[in-house]
């Protein structure tokens, strides 16, 4: 594990830390009980965040002079905990912003501007750091991306605006807006991008 790694993975584990924030207000404002105080837990999960993505990193890196392909895709899990707190923080300050818990149409719309952010982070830590490119973005390259990006989209967005729509009774309804629902539309296509970013697009790296 290179310096280089060490330093993305701390800058990569703090950015998880401060877009976690907003997730951590509305699950309070949902009355989730808990032992700490709103500061600490703060504190606490922006320096678990920090912490946990180089010692995470550091692992894979052990297991990879096994199985090499798994130092690649623990970069690659590491930038998707990453786009999955764009995603979700992203989310999560739109609904604080708007006030209330979005009806299912609304809830789409809310969906697809935190997914696009969230995609071009991806592009950016996966072209430059999970697959090690240095040449400049190609329009191929950009637009294959982008269509692994767009069906996976599709899938995120179909998927969690499906679970929202469901609304099981067991799940309290802040929780399942903000963090269920959104959460299996991302989990939905984490192989899927993996694959295509690895095969299609970035294959030559």
């Amino acid at each position: 594990m290179n310096r280089k790694d060490l330093v993305l993975s701390l800058a990569l584990g703090g950015a998880v830390g401060l877009l976690f924030q907003p997730i951590i207000s509305n699950f309070f404002s949902a009355g989730i009980p808990a032992g700490l105080s709103l500061f600490e837990i703060r504190i606490m999960a922006f320096f678990v965040f920090l912490a946990g993505a180089p010692a995470a990193l550091f692992v894979f890196w052990l297991l990879s002079r096994f199985v090499p392909v798994l130092y690649q895709f623990a970069k690659f899990a590491s930038v998707g905990v990453l786009n999955t707190t764009v995603d979700l923080g992203i989310f999560n300050l739109e609904t604080f912003l708007y006030g209330s818990l979005p009806a299912p149409s609304l809830f789409s719309v809310f969906k697809a501007v935190s997914f696009l952010a969230a995609t071009t982070n991806s592009f950016v830590w996966n072209k430059y750091w999970t697959f090690g490119a240095n040449a400049t973005p190609k329009a191929g390259e950009v637009l294959k991306f982008y269509a692994i990006a767009i069906i996976g989209g599709f899938l995120n967005v179909g998927v969690a605006t499906a679970v929202r729509a469901a609304n099981p009774d067991f799940i309290p309804a802040n929780l399942l807006v903000n963090i269920v629902a959104p959460l299996c539309g991302i989990l939905t296509v984490f192989l899927w991008n993996f694959i295509g970013y690895k095969y299609v697009v970035f294959k030559k790296y």
